[in-house]
């Protein structure tokens, strides 16, 4: 899967849940993340993508922004296209 398509993916999900996220904002710091919110966002993760995500990959680092979702998906698929 390309990266622009992962992104894209990303995007809707968050943005269902999120209001005006742009792709560097912080999701955290821009409000109404809860831990129901991050639990949806992990099962989106593994469902959507087919990735199992391991305890190194739940560092808050991984999951702050669009593009840092991004690089998580790409690199956990092998694809930086």
């Amino acid at each position: 899967m390309k990266m622009g398509a992962v992104k894209a993916s990303l995007r809707q999900f968050c943005s269902l849940r999120v209001s005006e996220l742009a792709d560097d904002s912080d999701i955290f710091e821009v409000g109404g993340v809860t831990s129901l919110f991050v639990i949806e966002l992990l099962t989106f993760l593994e469902d959507e993508f087919s990735i199992t995500l391991e305890d190194g990959d739940l560092e808050r680092d991984n999951f702050r922004s669009i593009n840092t979702l991004t690089a998580l998906v790409t690199c956990k698929l092998g694809s930086t296209e």
